[in-house]
């Protein structure tokens, strides 16, 4: 049977790489990286053979919650630099062949943006509609709950009416019942494409929509409230709104970080057929060892099963992506693979070979490409993150838990992990900045892990990424093959096929210490495309495949 048409996008093509500025690059001595920083840097990243650049917030933001506060939509951070900087970010990107992706962050603003000072202002103000405002005379309008801890509903002062605030309360969320709101985030969004962007992340995006009865949550919601603040009724509406007006107008990529969106509702998004995103970051994966704050044990089965259930869930007119890490997750060889001395290399390619093989766009965390691993925290003092001093006040404080138990927990899933400055070389505070303390700690493993070590040994993790994702690049049935895994139920395995038309790959990935056999009908006579382990064989003589720990095989098998 013919494999199905499937449409073809220069973003189903691309290998994306997330910048986190705050933590890249730092140009100016003053502890925090910059965009003059990430220009410096910007070959490191087109010679791993990136095709997409997703720029985290760089707007102007006072940083209650690290840039995701916008105060500015049209004006970049002091911090980071100029527009005149940005401008020339974008030109230099575009002189190596990549392209940029901007995040979008338009459920919330921040309380310092001159909609809600005008919106706070009194209950008459003609932005007060900008904004979700309820009595303050009645009480808290619900339990809703922050996720940074509390209540989601904060009393201001001016008015005595609450507003409403899925996360931190300098973060008030917009009314996006308000037409008028809508426009002012279409401008902006044609602002930015306008200037040469090439889309946008979209950040909480599932949560833009309210249900304006505002019913409580049930004891089972409170532990997940994603669930709920993800089920607006107007939620496809708006998207498909926002595509009328702007995204169909431009040949961008779209992407929405689908917090609360179930592999069911996967379809309504990024079906091609109803005209909303491209596709969506799905947390299934990197949340299998979540219970909330606490970590819990994965199975590779489950990891496996999930990966399997995205990609059915989306089918041959929808489009997933792949990702193990970003800024708001612990460091992938910490959280995926074996950050232990003797393993942290080979595991970290074993992972960049599940990814870059995956059906779906991947997209590469700064760090993970020369296998940076979990800070060593040994006090809560340390974190950073507004999340952890919710945290923090919500169950230590209180007595819940001791402070012991939070930060054992946090060491293993804290997102603080992935934002310690980049790596670049043995230099004081790893090369990132000349100033005595950069804005966060740097790991104290960079001695070992940097970037110029990386690139100067042709067997590192760095150059493992870019033959994988030039064999991507080069081979169709890694971007539209068919997916299916072939051993679902091993539980140190993860073996899958990639077919596209005649062209047959096989990807083997052995998730442990210890050497495995595998055995599938056809593998021998396959071709060695690439390995992580120098001492493999080109051609397989046999079906039966023993696996080196931590080994992946990319394998063409014959026709």
């Amino acid at each position: 049977m013919p494999q199905p048409a499937q449409s073809k996008h220069w973003w189903k093509e691309a290998v994306a790489y997330q910048i986190y500025p705050r933590s890249f690059a730092d140009s100016n001595g003053d502890g925090i990286g910059d965009i003059p920083g990430i220009i410096e840097k910007l070959d490191h990243v087109a010679a791993l053979g990136i095709d997409v650049i997703w720029l985290s917030p760089h707007f102007d933001s006072p940083n209650a919650d690290n840039g995701y506060d916008i105060r500015d939509y049209r004006k970049v951070m002091a911090e980071f630099g100029t527009m005149a900087d940005f401008d020339r970010l974008l030109a230099e990107i575009k002189k190596r062949g990549m392209r940029l992706v901007i995040d979008l962050v338009v459920n919330h603003s921040s309380d310092e943006h001159e909609w809600f000072v005008e919106s706070r202002s009194s209950r008459d103000s003609a932005k007060r509609d900008y904004y979700i405002w309820r009595d303050g005379s009645k009480g808290v309008p619900n339990n809703f709950v922050s996720y940074f801890g509390g209540s989601a509903w904060e009393k201001d002062d001016a008015t005595g009416d609450y507003y409403l605030h899925y996360f931190a309360k300098k973060q008030p969320d917009l009314n996006w019942d308000n037409e008028k709101v809508r426009a002012e985030v279409y401008d902006l969004m044609r602002f930015w494409l306008d200037k040469g962007v090439s889309g946008f992340r979209m950040d909480v995006i599932p949560f833009i929509s309210k249900n304006f009865a505002f019913p409580d949550l049930t004891e089972e919601e409170m532990k997940d409230p994603g669930r709920v603040y993800a089920s607006g009724p107007r939620l496809h509406e708006y998207l498909q709104e926002m595509n009328r007006e702007v995204l169909s107008h431009y040949d961008c990529m779209t992407v929405g970080e689908a917090a609360g969106v179930s592999d069911a509702q996967t379809p309504l998004f990024v079906d091609e057929a109803r005209n909303e995103l491209n596709m969506i970051f799905n947390f299934a994966v990197v949340m299998l060892d979540r219970d909330g704050w606490r970590w819990k044990p994965r199975k590779l089965t489950d990891m496996k099963a999930t990966f399997d259930r995205l990609d059915k869930a989306v089918g041959m007119t929808g489009w997933n992506t792949v990702f193990l890490g970003n800024h708001d997750q612990p460091r992938t060889v910490s959280h995926f693979g074996d950050p232990s001395p003797e393993y942290r290399a080979i595991s970290a390619k074993a992972l960049a070979t599940m990814m870059l093989t995956m059906r779906g766009t991947p997209f590469i965390y700064q760090g993970e490409e020369i296998g940076m691993v979990n800070y060593p925290f040994t006090d809560l003092d340390q974190f950073d993150d507004i999340e952890v001093r919710g945290l923090r006040q919500d169950h230590v404080e209180t007595g819940k838990v001791s402070a012991a138990e939070l930060l054992e927990n946090l060491n293993k899933v804290s997102r603080d992990h992935a934002r310690t400055p980049m790596q670049w070389d043995a230099s004081k505070n790893a090369g990132f900045t000349t100033a005595e303390k950069p804005w966060l700690a740097v790991n104290p493993n960079y001695p070992e892990i940097n970037a110029a070590a990386a690139q100067a040994d042709q067997g590192s993790v760095y150059h493992h990424y870019r033959k994988l994702i030039a064999l991507r690049h080069d081979t169709p049935a890694l971007i539209y093959g068919t997916y299916e895994d072939l051993a679902p139920d091993h539980e140190m395995v993860f073996a899958f096929e990639r077919k596209l038309d005649d062209e047959r790959l096989i990807v083997t990935i052995n998730f442990s210490r210890v050497p495995v056999m595998w055995k599938h009908d056809g593998l021998e006579g396959s071709n060695v495309l690439i390995s992580n382990d120098d001492r493999r064989e080109e051609t397989l003589p046999s079906e039966e495949l023993t696996l080196l720990p931590w080994e992946a095989l990319v394998l063409k098998v014959p026709a």
